[in-house]
C-alpha cells in the first residue's frame, strides 16, 4: 500500500490517522503541494484533479481523503470492533457519519483549513471570512460534543477522524479554541486513541 502524502496537509493526516489506527503498513511518498508538485503532468496521472492524498492499494488507486477514509474503513475496519465499526454498515448509522464528513469538507475545510493556508502558506483567501466559517463549524462540533464523547456512536468513527485535523490545527488558522471546551476535551480524547500519531502544528506534533 502506498500513500502520496504531504506532511503538513490536514487531509493527508486524516488518512495517516486511520492507517495507523487500523495498524496497516504502507509506504509514504512525499509530494509537496506547497511547491506545486501536485500540478505536474506525472502527478496528474495519479490524480487528474492535482490534489493529495492519493492511495494506491494493489491495483486500486483512490484520490480524495473522504473517499479513502470510507474505503479503508470498509475494506480493513473490524465490523466487530468493541465500541462499533469505524463506518457503520446500516443506512442510518452510515448516513449519520457521512453528515460529519460533509462538515469536514465544508465549514472546516473552507473555514479553518483555508485560514491556516493563508497564515502558513500565504494563500490568497479572505482570512476573516474563512475564520468566521471555521468558527461556525467549531460551534456545530461544540454543540454536538457538549454531552457526548464522540460525534456518532459509542466510539470514534471516521466522522471524528475527518473532523479532527483542522479542528486540532485551529490555532494555526488564527482561531483560538478557548471558547470551545467540549471540542478541546474531544481533541484530548482523540489523541489518546490506540495508534494515534500527531503532526506538526498539533500539540505533541
Amino acid at each position: 500500500m502506498r500513500l502520496y502524502d504531504f506532511e503538513l496537509s490536514g487531509n493527508c493526516y486524516k488518512v495517516r490517522l486511520l492507517l495507523g489506527m487500523l495498524g496497516l503498513d504502507y509506504e509514504r511518498v512525499a509530494v509537496d503541494s506547497s511547491k506545486g508538485e501536485t500540478q505536474t503532468a506525472a502527478f496528474k496521472t495519479l490524480n487528474p484533479r492535482g490534489q493529495i492524498p492519493v492511495l494506491q492499494d494493489g491495483d486500486l488507486r483512490l484520490w480524495d481523503s473522504m473517499a479513502i477514509l470510507v474505503y479503508l474503513a470498509r475494506r480493513y475496519g473490524d465490523p466487530e470492533r468493541p465500541k462499533g465499526p469505524w463506518l457503520p454498515s446500516d443506512a442510518e448509522g452510515e448516513g449519520r457519519v457521512m453528515q460529519w464528513l460533509a462538515l469536514a469538507e465544508n465549514e472546516l475545510l473552507y473555514g479553518l483549513a483555508r485560514a491556516r493556508s493563508v497564515l502558513r502558506f500565504d494563500r490568497p483567501f479572505d482570512l476573516a471570512a474563512c475564520q468566521a466559517e471555521g468558527r461556525a463549524g467549531l460551534e456545530v462540533l461544540e454543540d454536538r460534543l457538549r454531552d457526548r464523547h464522540w460525534l456518532e456512536g459509542e466510539g470514534a468513527t471516521i466522522a471524528d477522524i475527518a473532523c479532527y485535523p483542522y479542528a486540532a490545527l485551529a490555532e494555526e488558522a488564527g482561531v483560538p479554541l478557548g471558547p470551545y471546551p467540549a471540542v478541546r476535551a474531544w481533541i484530548e480524547r482523540f489523541a489518546a486513541l490506540p495508534g494515534y500519531q500527531s503532526m506538526p502544528g498539533i500539540r505533541g506534533g
